[in-house]
């Protein structure tokens, strides 16, 4: 009976492991099989009009985004809120590069290094109480991903962890983050901790302009030599198969971080720049290695069925600097130039086969740079595509009134939505497009009237005038007193003389009757 029973224990007991070992690969596949189901998750860009179809990928969300504009390329999801795990040190990094400098030591307290799960949670192995290098603790933040690291930055820029999350809240407002909360310096697990594929790509855009940043997060290898303070040589190794050198390495990657956490499931934030675009990709909720795959067809996709288009070299509508816009090409004063011009550097990213007379656009004059007179929003099929700014000359010294006229009728058709740009009362430019007559003589022309004003060539003009109305005055002044002077002197003789003969009048009557 003893044995019975002893053998029952047994095949209860190898049972409940046989179900319990099933379960768990039967949860693994389930991970899988989620991913493989939400292929079929609607790609929000493909609903727009002639936009270059994107692939249907098992993350829950994902986005690309070019750096420079804005410009979202691929959308899925991007407003929902995901764990980003270990992708969240993208804001710590960032966060400690704008608040000090990489030669600063960094301590690590005692309560920075035990806080995390030596065994499960992500190290580089650093003893409390050694010192480093702020550029060193980067390198251990995001090439091994060490969450100690994370802890002992927060605590060398505002003093505690807690401040230094309020800290990251704020930052990431100032980048338009609006789903985004954080309670970790590093991503670990945490219900009230999240964000979204847009506003994680938001902080990666601001993280991937900063070329140091870059270049750390683009590190495959790195090793932290011994010190005074820290006796052991630390040798970083990333798990990022994305780098160069990495099972999935990607040539244009300019760098990228991973994270992963249970609930998280695997996350993917990189950047790659080719053919004059920097593109953000983040992946969010994705299966292994999916996050790496995901992520090279993105930027394929990106790199492959879009264009950067310099507005400046293309423009045929605002026209700046040309014959429609601040003309130059007559000066009554000599030669000018535009005092307003479109910013050289600027470009919009359009689908491959679109033009630039394919988009539309308007013009606003609320800017923050005090050297910008306006910026022209652009967009195609109701999408955002960049913005232009409409910047002051670097020799502003000549300005242009335009009388606004007709447009020739066989010029009609092809301007007929470009905006003529006139000066108001008030000193604001507004937009004066007039259509022609849609009886219009074909061979019919118009003058324009224009005249052009050199301000330093007028100023200067002025002022010889004043100086020459100056002494103008001053040889009137001087002439007129001389008159006086002179008429005064006479006057004076004459009285002198007056005096003289009433003299020898008196003189003569006053002596004896004969």
């Amino acid at each position: 009976m003893k044995l019975f029973k002893i053998l029952l224990s047994v095949i209860l007991v190898s049972t409940s492991l046989a179900t319990f070992s099933t379960t768990v690969k039967a949860e693994t596949i389930d991970y899988h099989a989620q991913a493989e189901t939400r292929k079929s998750l609607p790609v929000e860009t493909n609903s727009i009009e002639n936009w270059p179809q994107g692939p249907a990928i098992g993350a829950e969300g994902a986005i690309l985004m070019e750096v420079n504009t804005g410009t979202i390329l691929y959308a899925k999801n991007i407003h929902e809120k995901l764990y980003p795990a270990s992708t969240t040190k993208i804001l710590t990094a960032l966060i400690a590069a704008e608040n000090s400098s990489m030669d600063e030591e960094v301590y690590y307290s005692n309560e920075a290094v035990t806080s995390i799960n030596w065994r499960e949670d992500s190290n580089m192995g650093i003893k409390p109480e050694s010192v480093i290098s702020m550029e060193q603790s980067l390198y251990g933040l995001m090439v091994q991903s060490a969450n100690e690291a994370g802890n002992a930055i927060a605590e060398h820029i505002s003093g505690s962890t807690e401040e230094f999350v309020n800290l990251m809240n704020e930052r990431a407002k100032e980048l338009g983050c609006e789903n985004s909360h954080f309670v970790t310096t590093n991503g670990l697990f945490d219900e009230e901790h999240y964000t979204t594929p847009y506003d994680l790509a938001l902080i990666a855009c601001e993280y991937f302009k900063n070329d140091t940043l870059c270049k750390i997060a683009n590190t495959s290898t790195y090793t932290i030599p011994p010190s005074s303070t820290q006796p052991d040589e630390l040798i970083l190794h990333t798990k990022n198969k994305l780098v160069l050198g990495g099972t999935y390495g990607y040539d244009y990657l300019v760098g990228s971080k991973t994270g992963y956490t249970s609930e998280a499931r695997q996350t993917l934030v990189s950047c790659a720049q080719k053919d004059g675009m920097k593109l953000v990709c983040v992946i969010m909720k994705e299966e292994t290695p999916n996050q790496f795959t995901d992520t090279i067809e993105l930027f394929d996709y990106g790199f492959n069925n879009f264009k950067a288009v310099n507005v400046s070299s293309v423009d045929d509508r605002y026209q700046v600097g040309n014959n429609t816009f601040f003309k130059t090409n007559t000066d009554i004063f000599g030669s000018s130039e535009p005092i307003l011009s479109i910013d050289e550097d600027d470009y919009i990213i359009l689908p491959a086969d679109a033009d630039y007379a394919d988009t539309e656009s308007s013009m606003t004059y609320d800017t923050e740079n005090a050297d910008e007179a306006a910026l022209v929003h652009y967009t195609y099929n109701g999408t955002d595509v960049g913005t232009a700014s409409i910047r002051l000359s670097s020799n502003s010294s000549a300005f242009a009134f335009e009388e606004e006229t007709a447009a020739p009728a066989e010029n009609a058709s092809e301007n007929a939505e470009a905006p003529a740009v006139a000066e108001t009362e008030s000193g604001e430019m507004k937009d004066i497009t007039t259509e022609a007559p849609a009886d219009a003589d074909a061979e019919s022309t118009s003058e324009e009237s224009v005249i052009f004003v050199n301000v330093k060539n007028v100023v200067l003009a002025i002022l010889g005038i004043a100086v020459l109305l100056i002494i103008l005055l001053f040889v009137r002044s001087a002439i007129t007193d001389y008159t006086k002077a002179k008429h005064r002197k006479e006057i004076m003789k004459r009285r002198r003389s007056r005096r003289d003969d009433e003299i020898n009048f008196d003189r003569y009557d006053d002596g004896p009757e004969l």
